[in-house]
């Protein structure tokens, strides 16, 4: 296999193995076929009315100010009066449409819909809103819309402002609240003129849904202690109170309106959301009006999460929900058939209703779990085969229509009590059994891909052994027959395999996971004659030597492993970076070079002990950053004319320079006009777009030098990542940058001191030079370390600032100087931008330290991809179901990110190859025949 079909099947091979994580994790829950259920009784409500506040933390609420003084009164008197209360807790990502779907709909739904921007439906669902006979809408154009495509039907209006208001930039986000309250009161006012819309408000099972975003968005802008948000909560407040006194005088002070207060989720200190923080996870909820229980005192009460004294509401009765559990609720409120897809359970205790009728809901809450139950079984057994199918043995076909005869019983035995603690219990196996059945082929897929990833990393060492080992061998006959019999043996295998996933009916998908394997261990098998060489070569290698080195990368593999759970580690790591100079005795020979590698890594290892990116806002450490460019910019560029004269560059860096000084300006002078309330300046935003669409070509109008084009490449970075900053992440470019050269220069040293007669001094480093093919040598052990640190370095470029946490929890305050509107995906793609760009910085780094130290850059890929391949794998086996004691969802997160990487470094070998073979990689005219 030449090198350039090795490349394209390895970057097919991880682009498998990235998306079975996906296939193996991330798989809908959501099935379909099920039989509606719903309560037979009269329901206490005929119309529901759902507040649902944006970004809404439940201590925000419920909490009075430090002086005592409650910030809603309304709600607040409902507590102690008219309601229940309580906590709802939310599910990790805490995202407004996650929340909305587990808020109506009833489930947490999964990964897949983030591709969509958790605008639209990755897959049909049922819902609240769906069941009921009317549904009315007021609010965001982001959240309305979804509902109303999954509905079935025409009985769905939603109420939309224009996109453009959601400006976190607005003098007042509260307008956006404002707005849905006059909308409504608007509504009703023209309802009474409208005989046709009168009628329909007068019918049952009607849902009216106000969704306020001016809290979150408010959070977003300021922060959750600022004054503008806890204003606005006080006038989501009044709000409420005006909509319950409009409704009971439209109805009649009737009595059959049911309220439901709660929010999708919380918000961090610092004004962002997604994680699972409990300011993002607790939530507040607030019910009222037809059919829920009154307030309630309580002597004692079974939380001891300390909330309750906090908010003065140790008295009243508090009952905690998970999120989910709201759409059953409502439901049964409105005597409307649970949502079809729904995983929650019926809260009883914010019920004021009969035991007969709790009873009711309760086996009708079971039934509709079972049936997904059900559906999942029979899908399951049909694509299984009959003699190989486990079912789940606590609710086997026997078992169900036993406890479905039994609960029933109970019911008409009037056993109220009995028959609700009966349904919970079945509540609780049909959900284990959901879950047993949706991971049901997770360990036979999990295996199969391990087992092709085993084997592609045994492969791409033996590639590397038999091309730089020197134990490549002329094939002979017998080395031929024996191959031929080889292959038919696997081929054999291989429609075994396909024959027996074509029986049980299997996804296309399950055909790539579970054949893979069978070619990439053919390939690996057929190498037996290099395995034989290298034991026979084992008497003659330094063992010393290797066995020292395979101890050092797996202590490291395991170093940069845990640094993904705890940055910390990335500090260590960098001290012991600093100390490999004296280890290895280069301090002796290159003390200055040595010295400045010390510092630059110690300087670099304060970044993983500060908090997280996006907490503290400060634009001084912004400034700070430019001013620091600017000094090591300066500082290069006297040092450099003092040796050659840049005469052909001397204007661009000026340039670029200035440019480093003019976004720094930018960003301050956004940020104050900002907190003034005045909107983002239309110069700032031109320039700051400039800025980002001139970083990509920029550096290509430098000198071909090394050191001249890495300086254009960083100035040019550095100007868009100061735009993109909002506290100390500013410095960690200019610093990561420092220590880039200072790796350059003492790799170069290191290169001197293994016996290389041939000194090259950097500053004379050419990209566009030719380069004489006899400079090419192979891989030494020292490349290891090499592939390694450059490794280490990726990884501190992800986690140094925190910056992937930061994506997770968005924070826009990073994109003000681009836009201030919410646009999930340009704002994303900002951040993410981000955060690459000090991978980028490591990347040239590497590529320069592999022109200079005369390495096929192929080579190095390939330990660097054993490197992040062990690490992938590593991370593939954390998230198992069993004997795992770190959380699944991290561990695949970042499963996911080595993957990626690993993708990258690929795509970036054949663009390597490919422009290799066209002498135009990284300059001009360069000739370069590697190996």
């Amino acid at each position: 296999m030449n090198m350039m079909t090795f490349f394209i099947v390895g970057l097919l091979v991880h682009v498998v193995f990235f998306l079975s994580i996906f296939d193996i994790y991330f798989t809908s829950p959501l099935v379909h076929g099920m039989t509606p259920q719903r309560v037979s009784l009269p329901p206490p409500a005929k119309r529901l009315v759902l507040f649902v506040a944006d970004g809404l933390r439940a201590d925000s609420l419920f909490k009075p100010d430090d002086n005592g003084t409650v910030r809603t009164p309304y709600l607040r008197s409902i507590i102690e009066e008219a309601g229940t209360w309580g906590v709802s807790h939310t599910h990790v990502p805490t995202e407004s449409r996650p929340g909305h779907v587990a808020l109506i709909a009833g489930f947490y739904e999964d990964v897949s819909a983030v591709a969509k921007g958790w605008k639209e439906n990755p897959v049909e669902f049922d819902s609240v809103f769906n069941e009921s006979r009317h549904t009315w809408c007021w609010g965001s154009p982001d959240i309305l819309p979804m509902f109303a495509k999954g509905a079935s039907g025409d009985h769905v209006y939603t109420h939309t402002y224009p996109p453009e208001r959601e400006d976190f930039a607005s003098t007042d986000a509260s307008r956006l609240d404002t707005w849905v309250f006059d909308e409504v009161k608007a509504f009703f006012s023209a309802a009474k003129n409208n005989e046709t819309l009168l009628n329909q408000l007068h019918e049952e099972q009607n849902v009216l849904f106000l969704h306020l975003l001016g809290i979150d968005t408010n959070g977003h802008a300021h922060r959750p202690m600022s004054k503008e948000y806890l204003e606005n909560i006080g006038l989501v407040d009044k709000g409420v109170a005006e909509i319950v006194s409009v409704m009971d005088d439209f109805f009649g002070h009737d009595g059959k309106t049911a309220y439901v207060f709660t929010s999708d989720h919380g918000m961090t200190n610092w004004g962002s959301h997604g994680a699972g923080h409990p300011s993002e996870t607790l939530t507040p909820l607030v019910a009222w009006g037809a059919g829920v229980q009154t307030a309630q005192r309580a002597v004692s009460q079974k939380y001891d999460d300390f909330y309750l004294k906090e908010w003065g509401l140790e008295t009243y009765r508090r009952v905690d929900v998970n999120q989910a559990d709201i759409a059953p609720l409502m439901s049964s409120l409105l005597g409307v058939p649970f949502p079809l897809n729904s995983v929650g359970v019926l809260p009883l205790n914010y019920l004021n209703n009969s035991q007969h009728f709790k009873a009711e809901s309760m086996f009708a809450n079971a039934i509709q779990i079972l049936e997904q139950f059900k559906v999942k079984m029979a899908q399951k057994k049909e694509t299984t085969i009959s003699l190989l199918f486990t079912p789940y043995q606590p609710l086997t076909d026997s078992k169900q229509m036993d406890f479905v005869r039994h609960a029933r019983e109970l019911i008409q035995t009037r056993q109220f009590d009995n028959a609700i603690l009966y349904c919970e219990s079945l509540i609780a196996r049909a959900m284990q059994g959901l879950s047993y059945y949706h991971t049901y082929d997770r360990l036979f897929l999990g295996s199969s891909v391990v087992l092709g990833f085993v084997g592609w990393t045994s492969y791409v060492v033996l590639f590397i052994l038999k091309t730089h080992a020197s134990l490549r061998k002329p094939p002979t006959y017998t080395h031929v027959v024996a191959e031929r019999s080889l292959a038919w043996t696997f081929l054999c295998l291989g429609l075994f395999v396909a024959l027996f996933l074509a029986v049980q009916s299997s996804p296309w998908t399950y055909y790539i996971y579970c054949l893979l394997p069978v070619p990439v261990w053919y390939a690996v098998v057929k190498e037996y004659e290099t395995v034989g060489g290298l034991i026979r070569s084992i008497p003659s290698l330094p063992l010393n030597q290797c066995f020292g080195y395979f101890l050092l990368v797996m202590f490291g593999i395991e170093l940069l492993v845990v640094s993904f759970f705890y940055r910390g580690m990335l500090t260590l790591g960098l001290i012991l970076l600093a100390l490999w100079p004296v280890v290895s005795g280069l301090y002796i020979k290159a003390k200055f070079r040595s010295v400045t590698w010390m510092l630059s890594c110690l300087c670099l290892a304060l970044f993983p002990l500060l908090p997280v990116v996006g907490r503290d806002a400060n634009v001084n450490y912004v400034i700070c950053a430019g001013v620091l460019t600017l000094l090591i910019s300066s500082s290069y560029l006297w040092w450099s004319w003092k040796r050659s004269p840049l005469i052909r560059d001397r204007w661009l860096f000026i340039s670029q320079i200035t440019q480093v000084m003019l976004c720094a300006y930018i960003l301050s002078s956004t940020h104050i006009s900002l907190q003034l309330k005045q909107g983002l300046p239309l110069f700032n935003q031109l320039i700051s777009w400039i800025t980002l669409a001139s970083s990509f070509f920029v550096p290509l109008l430098s000198s071909t030098r090394l050191y001249h084009r890495l300086l254009s490449i960083l100035l040019s970075l550095v100007c868009v990542y100061l735009l993109l900053s909002t506290g100390y992440e500013a410095l960690f470019p200019p610093v990561l940058s420092w220590l880039m050269f200072a790796w350059i220069g003492i790799e170069q040293e290191a290169m001197n001191t293994r016996g290389r007669s041939n000194r090259t001094e950097l500053s004379g480093v050419d990209f566009a030079e030719n380069i004489d093919i006899t400079n090419i040598r192979q891989l030494k052990l020292d490349d290891i370390r090499r592939s390694y640190f450059f490794v280490f370095f990726i990884i501190t470029a992800f986690f140094g600032c925190g910056n992937i946490a930061s994506i997770n929890s968005f924070d826009p305050a990073s994109v003000y100087c681009f836009l201030t509107v919410f646009n999930p995906f340009i704002m994303g793609g900002l951040l993410m931008w981000k955060v690459l760009i000090p991978f980028v910085i490591v990347m040239c780094t590497f590529e320069s330290i592999r022109v200079s130290t005369r390495l096929s850059s192929r080579s190095l890929f390939l330990v660097v991809l054993v490197i992040s391949d062990l690490m992938a794998l590593h991370f593939f086996f954390l998230v198992k179901d069993y004997g795992s004691w770190l959380d699944i969802g991290t561990s695949i997160s970042h499963y996911v990110i080595v993957m990626s990487m690993t993708i990258f470094l690929m795509v970036l070998s054949i663009m390597t190859h490919i422009l290799t073979s066209k002498r135009i990689l990284f300059g001009q005219n360069r000739k370069m025949h590697l190996r």
